[in-house]
Protein backbone atom coordinates (compact mmCIF):
# COMPACT_ATOMS: atom_id res chain seq x y z
CA UNK A 1 0.00 0.00 0.00
CA UNK A 2 1.17 3.89 -1.13
CA UNK A 3 2.93 5.82 2.13
CA UNK A 4 0.48 8.66 1.11
CA UNK A 5 -2.75 9.43 -0.83
CA UNK A 6 -0.40 11.43 -3.45
CA UNK A 7 1.39 7.79 -4.09
CA UNK A 8 -1.60 6.17 -5.64
CA UNK A 9 -2.41 6.28 -9.26
CA UNK A 10 -4.99 8.87 -10.34
CA UNK A 11 -5.14 9.18 -6.34
CA UNK A 12 -6.93 13.11 -6.85
CA UNK A 13 -10.60 10.91 -7.74
CA UNK A 14 -11.68 10.70 -4.15
CA UNK A 15 -14.36 8.56 -3.12
CA UNK A 16 -16.41 8.80 -0.25
CA UNK A 17 -19.39 6.80 1.42
CA UNK A 18 -22.83 9.10 0.43
CA UNK A 19 -24.72 7.72 2.86
CA UNK A 20 -22.41 8.35 5.73
CA UNK A 21 -22.40 12.02 5.14
CA UNK A 22 -25.95 12.71 3.87
CA UNK A 23 -27.54 13.74 7.56
CA UNK A 24 -24.81 16.28 8.34
CA UNK A 25 -24.69 17.44 4.51
CA UNK A 26 -28.53 17.83 4.81
CA UNK A 27 -28.66 19.71 8.19
CA UNK A 28 -25.60 21.97 6.67
CA UNK A 29 -27.70 23.17 3.84
CA UNK A 30 -31.05 23.75 5.40
CA UNK A 31 -28.94 25.78 8.12
CA UNK A 32 -27.45 27.51 5.55
CA UNK A 33 -30.99 29.09 4.26
CA UNK A 34 -31.92 29.65 7.64
CA UNK A 35 -29.20 31.65 8.70
CA UNK A 36 -29.27 33.39 5.20
CA UNK A 37 -33.34 34.14 6.36
CA UNK A 38 -32.08 35.66 9.42
CA UNK A 39 -29.93 37.90 8.53
CA UNK A 40 -32.04 39.24 5.62
CA UNK A 41 -34.51 39.64 8.41
CA UNK A 42 -31.81 42.26 10.11
CA UNK A 43 -31.74 45.66 9.79
CA UNK A 44 -28.86 47.01 7.49
CA UNK A 45 -26.81 48.27 9.83
CA UNK A 46 -26.71 45.02 12.15
CA UNK A 47 -26.66 42.82 8.81
CA UNK A 48 -23.44 45.48 7.80
CA UNK A 49 -21.99 44.54 11.52
CA UNK A 50 -22.76 40.95 11.42
CA UNK A 51 -20.75 40.25 7.95
CA UNK A 52 -17.45 42.66 9.33
CA UNK A 53 -17.75 40.74 13.28
CA UNK A 54 -17.66 37.48 11.29
CA UNK A 55 -15.11 38.39 8.55
CA UNK A 56 -12.57 40.01 11.76
CA UNK A 57 -12.41 36.57 13.39
CA UNK A 58 -12.25 34.72 10.20
CA UNK A 59 -8.90 36.70 9.98
CA UNK A 60 -7.96 36.66 13.68
CA UNK A 61 -8.62 32.75 13.74
CA UNK A 62 -6.95 31.29 10.66
CA UNK A 63 -3.80 33.21 11.99
CA UNK A 64 -4.21 31.92 15.40
CA UNK A 65 -4.58 28.64 14.59
CA UNK A 66 -0.99 28.61 13.42
CA UNK A 67 0.12 30.23 16.03
CA UNK A 68 0.69 33.95 15.12
CA UNK A 69 -2.06 36.68 17.19
CA UNK A 70 -3.29 39.98 15.31
CA UNK A 71 -4.30 42.61 17.02
CA UNK A 72 -8.75 42.30 16.37
CA UNK A 73 -8.96 45.66 16.07
CA UNK A 74 -6.60 46.23 13.64
CA UNK A 75 -7.94 43.65 11.69
CA UNK A 76 -11.28 44.99 12.25
CA UNK A 77 -10.42 48.51 11.02
CA UNK A 78 -8.24 47.11 7.82
CA UNK A 79 -11.65 45.04 6.56
CA UNK A 80 -14.15 48.00 7.56
CA UNK A 81 -11.82 50.50 5.84
CA UNK A 82 -11.42 48.07 2.78
CA UNK A 83 -15.71 47.31 2.59
CA UNK A 84 -16.04 51.33 2.72
CA UNK A 85 -17.91 50.79 6.11
CA UNK A 86 -17.95 53.98 8.85
CA UNK A 87 -17.29 52.97 11.96
CA UNK A 88 -16.00 54.64 14.92
CA UNK A 89 -12.24 54.48 16.46
CA UNK A 90 -10.74 52.86 13.33
CA UNK A 91 -7.22 52.02 14.14
CA UNK A 92 -4.11 51.78 11.64
CA UNK A 93 -2.67 48.47 10.69
CA UNK A 94 0.47 46.88 10.41
CA UNK A 95 1.42 45.21 6.35
CA UNK A 96 1.14 42.26 7.48
CA UNK A 97 -2.56 42.67 8.73
CA UNK A 98 -2.91 44.24 5.67
CA UNK A 99 -1.81 41.34 3.63
CA UNK A 100 -3.87 38.89 5.46
CA UNK A 101 -6.92 41.05 5.16
CA UNK A 102 -6.57 41.14 1.24
CA UNK A 103 -6.32 37.63 1.08
CA UNK A 104 -9.23 36.79 2.63
CA UNK A 105 -11.46 39.72 0.82
CA UNK A 106 -10.18 38.63 -2.47
CA UNK A 107 -11.23 35.06 -2.19
CA UNK A 108 -14.76 36.16 -0.25
CA UNK A 109 -15.99 39.28 -2.02
CA UNK A 110 -14.44 38.22 -5.52
CA UNK A 111 -15.84 34.71 -4.89
CA UNK A 112 -17.14 34.30 -8.54
CA UNK A 113 -13.83 34.72 -10.59
CA UNK A 114 -11.30 31.76 -11.35
CA UNK A 115 -8.86 31.04 -9.27
CA UNK A 116 -5.78 31.15 -11.21
CA UNK A 117 -2.15 30.45 -10.86
CA UNK A 118 -1.39 34.07 -10.65
CA UNK A 119 -4.42 35.36 -8.01
CA UNK A 120 -3.08 32.03 -5.79
CA UNK A 121 0.40 33.16 -5.61
CA UNK A 122 -0.51 36.79 -5.03
CA UNK A 123 -2.29 36.01 -2.30
CA UNK A 124 0.83 34.25 -0.95
CA UNK A 125 2.71 37.52 -1.56
CA UNK A 126 0.20 39.70 0.57
CA UNK A 127 0.72 37.21 3.48
CA UNK A 128 4.33 37.68 3.33
CA UNK A 129 4.98 41.10 2.79
CA UNK A 130 9.02 41.06 3.88
CA UNK A 131 9.83 37.78 2.36
CA UNK A 132 10.36 36.21 5.38
CA UNK A 133 8.14 34.00 7.82
CA UNK A 134 9.35 34.86 11.32
CA UNK A 135 12.76 34.75 11.44
CA UNK A 136 13.35 32.68 8.52
CA UNK A 137 13.43 33.66 4.78
CA UNK A 138 11.34 32.06 2.45
CA UNK A 139 10.19 31.83 -1.47
CA UNK A 140 7.20 33.88 -1.55
CA UNK A 141 4.51 34.35 -4.67
CA UNK A 142 5.87 31.11 -6.03
CA UNK A 143 5.77 27.63 -5.67
CA UNK A 144 8.36 25.95 -3.66
CA UNK A 145 11.40 24.55 -4.96
CA UNK A 146 12.35 22.85 -1.84
CA UNK A 147 11.22 19.52 -0.17
CA UNK A 148 8.49 19.84 2.50
CA UNK A 149 7.97 17.70 5.54
CA UNK A 150 5.81 18.74 8.71
CA UNK A 151 8.15 18.06 12.14
CA UNK A 152 7.20 18.71 15.42
CA UNK A 153 9.13 17.42 18.18
CA UNK A 154 13.05 19.02 19.80
CA UNK A 155 16.12 18.43 17.14
CA UNK A 156 16.92 14.89 17.23
CA UNK A 157 13.59 13.66 18.32
CA UNK A 158 11.65 14.96 15.22
CA UNK A 159 8.42 13.19 14.55
CA UNK A 160 7.65 13.43 10.54
CA UNK A 161 3.81 14.03 10.42
CA UNK A 162 3.65 14.54 6.71
CA UNK A 163 5.99 14.69 3.73
CA UNK A 164 4.53 16.36 1.08
CA UNK A 165 4.86 16.04 -3.12
CA UNK A 166 8.12 16.26 -4.49
CA UNK A 167 8.47 20.02 -5.79
CA UNK A 168 9.09 19.03 -9.79
CA UNK A 169 5.72 17.67 -9.43
CA UNK A 170 4.08 21.04 -7.89
CA UNK A 171 3.06 22.63 -10.58
CA UNK A 172 1.79 19.77 -12.61
CA UNK A 173 -0.36 18.91 -9.75
CA UNK A 174 -1.82 22.64 -8.65
CA UNK A 175 -2.72 23.17 -12.58
CA UNK A 176 -5.07 20.00 -11.91
CA UNK A 177 -6.45 21.06 -8.80
CA UNK A 178 -7.00 24.27 -10.35
CA UNK A 179 -8.70 23.24 -13.66
CA UNK A 180 -11.09 21.12 -11.09
CA UNK A 181 -11.46 23.82 -8.51
CA UNK A 182 -13.14 26.44 -11.69
CA UNK A 183 -14.94 23.57 -13.18
CA UNK A 184 -18.54 23.84 -13.38
CA UNK A 185 -19.63 20.39 -12.33
CA UNK A 186 -22.46 18.36 -10.73
CA UNK A 187 -20.67 18.39 -7.65
CA UNK A 188 -22.30 20.18 -4.52
CA UNK A 189 -20.39 23.33 -3.81
CA UNK A 190 -20.09 22.94 -0.11
CA UNK A 191 -18.98 19.12 -0.53
CA UNK A 192 -16.33 20.84 -3.50
CA UNK A 193 -15.02 23.07 -0.49
CA UNK A 194 -14.15 20.40 1.95
CA UNK A 195 -12.34 18.40 -0.89
CA UNK A 196 -10.47 21.91 -1.87
CA UNK A 197 -9.29 22.48 1.28
CA UNK A 198 -8.19 18.71 1.48
CA UNK A 199 -6.35 18.39 -1.90
CA UNK A 200 -4.89 21.56 -1.69
CA UNK A 201 -2.96 20.93 1.76
CA UNK A 202 -2.45 17.66 0.21
CA UNK A 203 -0.13 19.40 -2.35
CA UNK A 204 1.48 21.89 0.21
CA UNK A 205 2.79 24.01 -2.47
CA UNK A 206 3.81 26.76 -0.62
CA UNK A 207 6.98 26.60 1.49
CA UNK A 208 4.59 28.67 4.67
CA UNK A 209 1.49 30.05 4.70
CA UNK A 210 -0.01 26.48 2.80
CA UNK A 211 -3.07 26.63 6.15
CA UNK A 212 -4.26 29.93 5.90
CA UNK A 213 -4.32 29.75 1.85
CA UNK A 214 -6.27 26.60 2.43
CA UNK A 215 -8.82 27.80 4.47
CA UNK A 216 -9.45 30.95 2.15
CA UNK A 217 -9.84 28.90 -0.57
CA UNK A 218 -12.41 26.61 1.53
CA UNK A 219 -14.24 30.41 2.20
CA UNK A 220 -14.62 30.58 -1.68
CA UNK A 221 -16.28 27.66 -2.51
CA UNK A 222 -18.57 28.66 0.39
CA UNK A 223 -19.23 31.85 -0.41
CA UNK A 224 -19.62 30.34 -4.09
CA UNK A 225 -22.34 27.62 -2.64
CA UNK A 226 -24.54 30.81 -0.63
CA UNK A 227 -23.38 32.66 -3.98
CA UNK A 228 -22.94 35.38 -1.74
CA UNK A 229 -19.74 37.43 -0.50
CA UNK A 230 -21.67 38.03 2.61
CA UNK A 231 -20.51 35.95 5.44
CA UNK A 232 -22.03 35.17 8.92
CA UNK A 233 -20.09 32.43 10.08
CA UNK A 234 -16.68 31.73 10.47
CA UNK A 235 -15.02 28.71 9.67
CA UNK A 236 -11.84 29.22 10.80
CA UNK A 237 -12.96 29.96 14.18
CA UNK A 238 -14.33 26.51 14.73
CA UNK A 239 -11.52 24.71 13.21
CA UNK A 240 -9.61 26.34 15.99
CA UNK A 241 -11.76 24.91 18.59
CA UNK A 242 -11.72 21.68 16.81
CA UNK A 243 -7.39 21.98 15.92
CA UNK A 244 -6.99 18.43 17.63
CA UNK A 245 -9.06 16.91 15.74
CA UNK A 246 -8.79 18.38 12.66
CA UNK A 247 -5.17 17.47 12.58
CA UNK A 248 -5.87 14.13 13.57
CA UNK A 249 -8.27 13.44 10.73
CA UNK A 250 -6.08 14.91 8.34
CA UNK A 251 -3.33 12.65 9.23
CA UNK A 252 -5.06 9.50 8.96
CA UNK A 253 -6.83 10.43 6.07
CA UNK A 254 -3.40 11.82 4.07
CA UNK A 255 -2.67 7.64 4.07
CA UNK A 256 -5.89 6.63 2.79
CA UNK A 257 -6.24 5.04 -0.87
CA UNK A 258 -8.37 7.57 -1.87
CA UNK A 259 -11.70 7.50 0.52
CA UNK A 260 -11.95 10.86 2.07
CA UNK A 261 -15.18 10.15 3.94
CA UNK A 262 -13.66 10.15 7.29
CA UNK A 263 -12.51 14.02 6.27
CA UNK A 264 -15.50 15.26 4.57
CA UNK A 265 -17.85 13.74 7.19
CA UNK A 266 -15.36 15.94 10.15
CA UNK A 267 -15.41 18.97 7.73
CA UNK A 268 -19.17 19.30 7.55
CA UNK A 269 -19.10 18.71 11.45
CA UNK A 270 -17.22 21.49 11.73
CA UNK A 271 -18.81 24.03 9.27
CA UNK A 272 -22.51 23.04 11.08
CA UNK A 273 -20.75 24.00 14.62
CA UNK A 274 -19.46 27.20 12.80
CA UNK A 275 -22.96 27.68 12.04
CA UNK A 276 -24.60 27.16 15.23
CA UNK A 277 -21.87 29.59 16.98
CA UNK A 278 -23.44 32.06 14.72
CA UNK A 279 -26.51 32.37 16.12
CA UNK A 280 -24.85 33.38 19.95
CA UNK A 281 -23.41 36.22 17.67
CA UNK A 282 -26.83 37.27 15.59
CA UNK A 283 -28.47 37.86 19.44
CA UNK A 284 -25.20 39.68 20.65
CA UNK A 285 -25.35 41.81 17.42
CA UNK A 286 -28.96 42.42 17.52
CA UNK A 287 -29.06 43.30 21.76
CA UNK A 288 -26.67 45.64 20.52
CA UNK A 289 -28.88 47.34 17.61
CA UNK A 290 -31.60 47.39 20.73
CA UNK A 291 -29.23 48.96 22.73
CA UNK A 292 -28.50 51.91 20.33
CA UNK A 293 -31.56 52.17 19.45
CA UNK A 294 -32.95 52.51 22.98
CA UNK A 295 -30.33 55.09 23.54
CA UNK A 296 -30.57 56.75 20.09
CA UNK A 297 -30.41 60.28 21.39
CA UNK A 298 -28.10 60.21 24.13
CA UNK A 299 -24.70 62.55 23.47
CA UNK A 300 -22.15 60.90 24.23
CA UNK A 301 -18.18 61.42 23.53
CA UNK A 302 -15.99 59.54 21.68
CA UNK A 303 -14.54 57.33 24.36
CA UNK A 304 -17.67 56.22 25.68
CA UNK A 305 -19.02 54.99 22.15
CA UNK A 306 -15.59 53.15 21.91
CA UNK A 307 -16.08 51.77 25.35
CA UNK A 308 -19.89 50.83 24.97
CA UNK A 309 -19.32 49.12 21.91
CA UNK A 310 -16.27 47.31 23.03
CA UNK A 311 -18.44 46.20 25.93
CA UNK A 312 -20.67 44.45 23.59
CA UNK A 313 -18.16 42.84 21.30
CA UNK A 314 -14.52 41.25 22.59
CA UNK A 315 -14.63 43.17 26.19
CA UNK A 316 -12.54 40.46 28.56
CA UNK A 317 -12.77 40.75 32.37
CA UNK A 318 -14.33 43.42 34.53
CA UNK A 319 -15.04 46.71 33.38
CA UNK A 320 -13.12 49.07 35.90
CA UNK A 321 -11.83 52.46 36.06
CA UNK A 322 -8.63 51.58 35.55
CA UNK A 323 -9.45 49.61 32.72
CA UNK A 324 -11.14 51.88 31.01
CA UNK A 325 -8.70 54.68 31.84
CA UNK A 326 -5.92 52.18 30.21
CA UNK A 327 -8.07 51.47 26.73
CA UNK A 328 -8.80 55.16 26.26
CA UNK A 329 -5.49 56.01 27.53
CA UNK A 330 -6.99 58.89 29.72
CA UNK A 331 -6.95 59.53 33.31
CA UNK A 332 -8.40 57.55 36.30
CA UNK A 333 -10.06 60.76 37.00
CA UNK A 334 -11.62 61.37 33.44
CA UNK A 335 -12.39 57.91 33.15
CA UNK A 336 -14.41 57.82 36.35
CA UNK A 337 -16.63 60.95 35.38
CA UNK A 338 -17.03 59.20 31.81
CA UNK A 339 -18.55 55.83 33.73
CA UNK A 340 -20.66 58.24 36.32
CA UNK A 341 -22.17 59.97 33.12
CA UNK A 342 -22.88 56.79 31.64
CA UNK A 343 -24.94 55.28 35.01
CA UNK A 344 -26.69 58.46 35.24
CA UNK A 345 -27.68 58.24 31.59
CA UNK A 346 -28.87 54.52 32.81
CA UNK A 347 -26.31 53.24 30.05
CA UNK A 348 -24.30 51.36 32.89
CA UNK A 349 -24.51 49.88 36.30
CA UNK A 350 -22.16 49.11 38.88
CA UNK A 351 -22.02 45.85 40.14
CA UNK A 352 -22.03 44.05 43.94
CA UNK A 353 -18.93 44.80 44.74
CA UNK A 354 -17.86 48.86 46.32
CA UNK A 355 -15.16 50.58 46.77
CA UNK A 356 -11.87 50.35 45.12
CA UNK A 357 -13.48 47.07 43.42
CA UNK A 358 -16.49 48.53 42.05
CA UNK A 359 -17.21 47.09 38.19
CA UNK A 360 -19.82 47.93 35.65
CA UNK A 361 -22.06 46.52 33.08
CA UNK A 362 -24.44 47.30 30.48
CA UNK A 363 -27.79 47.70 31.57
Amino acid sequence: MAKYIYQNKNWSNFTWNDRAINAVFGEVRSMQGKLKGQMNAMGFSEKVEAALSTLTLDVVKSSEIEGELLNYDQVRSSIAIRLGINTAGLVPSSRHIEGVVEMMLDATQRYDLPLTEKRLLGWHAALFPTGYSGPYEIEVGKYRTGEMQVVSGAMGKEKVHYEAIKPKFVKKEMDTFLDWFNRDEKLDAVLKAAIAHFWFIIIHPFDDGNGRVGRAIADMMLSRAEKSGERFYSMSSQILIERKRYYEVLQKVQHSSGDITEWLEWFLNCLKNAMLSTENTTHKILRKAEFWKLHDHVSLNERQRLMLNKLFDDFEGKLQTSKWAKVTKTSNDTALRDIKDLVEKGMLKQTEEGGRNASYVLT
